[in-house]
C-alpha cells in the first residue's frame, strides 16, 4: 500500500524549484498561484537566499505550490491519488498540500489559505522572539518532561527519536544549556514557536475564513496530525487544518496509522527527504521515493506501479506485500 505525504516547513532550500520549471505548463501554474497569493513564487523558488525563504508568510506557499507541482507529475486528478495511493498525510503546512492532492481542496483554495495561515503565523510569531530546535535521541518520556521543565512545548512529535521542541528564545537558550540526558539539540531555521500557544492569534484568523470554503471529502484515506487517525470528511480536515496551527504535531502517531494500514511504498512530494528519513527508521521495510527534483520522477512512477500492482493481486495482504 502507497502512502502520498509532505514535508512541513523548514524542507525548503534556495533554489529548490529551479529544475522543475523545465516541465510543460510549471511555470504558467506557478504564475497562476502567485497571482492568488500575491507572492513571485518563481522568484522565491529560484532566486531568492535563505534567509527570504525563511520567512514563514513566503514558506508555506512556497512549499505547498512545490508539493502540489510535483504531485501532479504523478496524479492527474484526487481520483488518480484515490486509485493508486492508500493514504496520504502531510507534516504540519503540509496537510494543506495533502488536502488539495486528496482533493478535499481545489489547489487556488489551497494556495490562498496557506497564504493567510503564514501571514497569521508571522504575525503571532512576531509579538515574542521564539523558535524551535529537535531534540534527538534520548528517552522520549524524560525527553518530553524536560521540555516541560523548562516551559517548552514538545511541538513535533516526530518519531524515529526526533521530538521538536517550541518556545521562547529564552526557554531554547536553556535547553541548549541544560539538554536531556543522551541527546541532541539542534537548533531549527523557522521563524516562530509553531504549534503552540503562541499561534492562538493565527488559529482565530483561519477560522473566519472556513465558512468561504468549497470543500470535499478526501478521495484517499486522509491521516491526521492531531492524533494520526483517518479523517473520512473534507469538513473535518478543515477544521483539523485550522486548530493544527496551536497544537502539536503527532508524526509518530501518523506513522502508526501507516503501519496499521498496511504501507509497503512511500513517496514523499517536493520538497522530499525530511518524512522518508523518518520513515526510513521507523517504518523498516518500506520502499521510500523522496522527490526533490524532477530526476526522481521516474523513480517514484515505477514504486506507484510496484505497489498498485503487489495491491491488486489475488489474495494480497500486507505481509505479502511488505516492501525489502
Amino acid at each position: 500500500m502507497l502512502v502520498l505525504v509532505a514535508p512541513g516547513q523548514g524542507a525548503q532550500a534556495p533554489g529548490f524549484l529551479t529544475p522543475w520549471l523545465d516541465l510543460p505548463g510549471v511555470t504558467e501554474r506557478l504564475a497562476e498561484w502567485s497571482a492568488v497569493t500575491e507572492l513571485d513564487l518563481v522568484h522565491y523558488g529560484t532566486k531568492a537566499d535563505a534567509e527570504e525563504i525563511r520567512d514563514t508568510a513566503v514558506a508555506q506557499p512556497l512549499l505547498v505550490a512545490a508539493g502540489l507541482i510535483s504531485a501532479q507529475q504523478l496524479f492527474a486528478t484526487p481520483g488518480d491519488v484515490a486509485r493508486l495511493a492508500g493514504a496520504a498525510a502531510g507534516h504540519s503546512v503540509g496537510e494543506i498540500t495533502a488536502a488539495a492532492a486528496t482533493g478535499v481542496l481545489k489547489p487556488e483554495a489551497a494556495m490562498s489559505l496557506v497564504r493567510q495561515r503564514g501571514l497569521a503565523m508571522a504575525k503571532a510569531a512576531a509579538v515574542t522572539e521564539t523558535g524551535m530546535s529537535a531534540v534527538l535521541g534520548g528517552d522520549p518520556d524524560a525527553v518530553v518532561a524536560h521540555l516541560e521543565d523548562l516551559g517548552l512545548t514538545p511541538a513535533n512529535m516526530n518519531g524515529a527519536g526526533q521530538i521538536v521542541a517550541a518556545g521562547t528564545a529564552e526557554q531554547l537558550a536553556a535547553l541548549a544549556e541544560n539538554r536531556p540526558e543522551k541527546a541532541r539539540v539542534i537548533p531549527l531555521k523557522v521563524a516562530g514557536a509553531f504549534h503552540t500557544r503562541h499561534m492562538a492569534p493565527a488559529v482565530e484568523t483561519l477560522e473566519a475564513l472556513v465558512p468561504d470554503l468549497a470543500v470535499e471529502d478526501p478521495s484517499t484515506a486522509y491521516v491526521s496530525n492531531k492524533d494520526g487517525e483517518v479523517v473520512a470528511t473534507g469538513g473535518e480536515v478543515v477544521q483539523r487544518l485550522v486548530n493544527q496551527v496551536s497544537n502539536p504535531v503527532r508524526w509518530d502517531q501518523c506513522m502508526e496509522t501507516f503501519q496499521r494500514l498496511g504501507v509497503t511504498a512511500m513517496i514523499e512530494l517536493c520538497p522530499g527527504g525530511t518524512l522518508t528519513g523518518l520513515a526510513k527508521r521507523a517504518l523498516p521495510g518500506v520502499k521510500t521515493v523522496a522527490l526533490k527534483t524532477p530526476d526522481q520522477l521516474d523513480a517514484a512512477r515505477e514504486l506507484i506501479a510496484t505497489a498498485t500492482s503487489a495491491a491488486a493481486a489475488p489474495g494480497a495482504s500486507p505481509s505479502d506485500t511488505t516492501a525489502e
